[in-house]
């Protein structure tokens, strides 16, 4: 049974951890869409590997802006704020949508 979080909570190094923890997987998600754009170009220029690219690098773009935001807010206050179920539902969808895209592009 867990004690109720109260004004006196000390969070430890655990925003600490969420925030590498964002900066690992912003790492991985710059991997997985370079990685997906690379394999789109690998049979030259056609208008359909170049609408992957863009479509990856949006997606990309798109979680990049998520992580960032919820690593500033981990970074910024001593009692960070609970990641608002609509960043999160976003941040899943947009790297369930990258990988999809990875995934088209290897089959």
């Amino acid at each position: 049974m867990s004690a109720p979080a109260g004004p006196d909570r000390d969070p430890g190094l655990q925003p600490e951890r969420t925030r590498l923890a964002w900066r690992r997987t912003t790492l991985a998600s710059t991997v997985a869409a370079l990685l997906a754009m690379k394999s789109a170009l690998h049979g030259g220029l056609s208008p359909a590997s170049l609408a992957v690219c863009a479509l990856c690098c949006a997606l990309w773009l798109g979680f990049l802006l998520v992580a960032h935001h919820r690593i500033r807010v981990l970074t910024g206050a001593p009692d960070p704020q609970a990641f608002p179920p609509r960043h999160a539902t976003a941040a899943a969808l947009l790297t369930v949508a990258l990988a999809v895209c990875g995934a088209a592009l290897v089959l």
